[in-house]
């Protein structure tokens, strides 16, 4: 079961477990989102198209994270006569994972679990690139090793040659 949500001014379609990036949505991770604009639903037997919004139908959803967006560049130039500017914007953006979408006497639901580990994490992950203790936490559980005793102390090092040879030399002089 699909459907076709607004919001932010832009239609999205969606389907339960899916993944959305839309404009910037208030609240905390880990919030519920409800979507009450619904313009359709549908599935394999068919669609219902809202005139303009389906009665009673709602799209649940969870925020994951809320971040900026790819970077668009404005770039201005007006030929011959040196001028040029470059100018750069981030948008903030709201990942969404759909949880559920019920309307027209259907429903259907995501079974997952959402996990709330945000891109910037994710990726820094793939390039090695994540906080030591934050990686090893996430990945691996804490085991401890068993530590080998020594008999014997290690023995100490010996001075340098060298020093014995610039104490001689300051010495005859």
């Amino acid at each position: 079961m699909y459907a076709v949500i607004k919001t932010g001014g832009k239609q999205y379609r969606v389907a339960a477990g899916d993944l959305i990036k839309v404009e910037k949505l208030e609240g905390e991770a880990g919030a519920a989102v409800t979507f009450n604009e619904v313009l359709m639903l549908g599935d394999e037997a068919g669609a219902v198209i809202g005139a303009p919004l389906v009665d009673g139908a709602t799209v649940s959803a969870t925020l994951i994270e809320t971040r900026k967006g790819d970077k668009v560049r404005i770039f201005k130039k007006i030929r011959r006569q040196g001028y040029r500017r470059t100018r750069g914007h981030r948008q903030l953006e709201s990942v969404l994972r759909v949880i559920s979408i019920a309307g027209a006497g259907k429903s259907a639901k995501w079974d997952g679990t959402v996990s709330l580990t945000t891109k910037a994490e994710l990726d820094a992950r793939a390039r090695n690139l994540a906080p030591r203790g934050l990686a090893a936490a996430v990945e691996t559980p804490a085991v401890s090793a068993p530590v080998a005793e020594d008999a014997a102390p290690a023995p100490k090092k010996k001075a340098a040659p060298k020093k014995k040879a610039a104490e001689a030399t300051s010495d005859e002089a």
